[in-house]
């Protein structure tokens, strides 16, 4: 493994899966040398979302860069903002939904080597906000 520093804005943008204006960039992961850990990059657009879902064996640790978003946490819904950081322990449905009037995003970070598989949960979705 050799040490590496690229500019963020090379990494590919692509819409998340069953998300509606969202997006992911994998920012390191094992295609840029990492073997440890993955470092994702999401966005959500304002009115945007990612349903809700779960995933059995993969926690996740986040860091809120800018806006803001109605997060679905297990039992619970919480606002979240630039300079939160949020654990989601495998198993814990969780969803995101973006009320504000700007962009979203956040790092997400996921350890390498653990199944990644998700579970969508179709009858729990995040709630329609009108776009602003």
């Amino acid at each position: 493994m050799e040490p590496l520093v690229f500019p963020a804005q090379q990494a590919a943008q692509n819409p998340t899966e069953r998300g509606e204006g969202s997006f992911i960039q994998v920012l390191l992961g094992p295609d840029q040398g990492a073997g440890r850990f993955a470092t994702r990059k999401f966005t959500i657009l304002p009115g945007g979302s990612i349903p809700a879902h779960f995933h059995p064996e993969l926690e996740h640790e986040q860091y809120f860069l800018s806006g803001q978003i109605t997060l679905g946490l297990g039992a619970s819904t919480r606002l979240v903002q630039a300079g939160d950081v949020v654990l989601i322990p495998p198993g814990t449905v969780h969803w995101y939904q973006n009320p504000g009037p700007e962009p979203a995003e956040f790092l997400c970070i996921i350890p390498l080597g653990i199944d990644p598989a998700t579970e969508w949960l179709l009858s729990i979705s995040p709630l329609r906000l009108p776009p602003h």
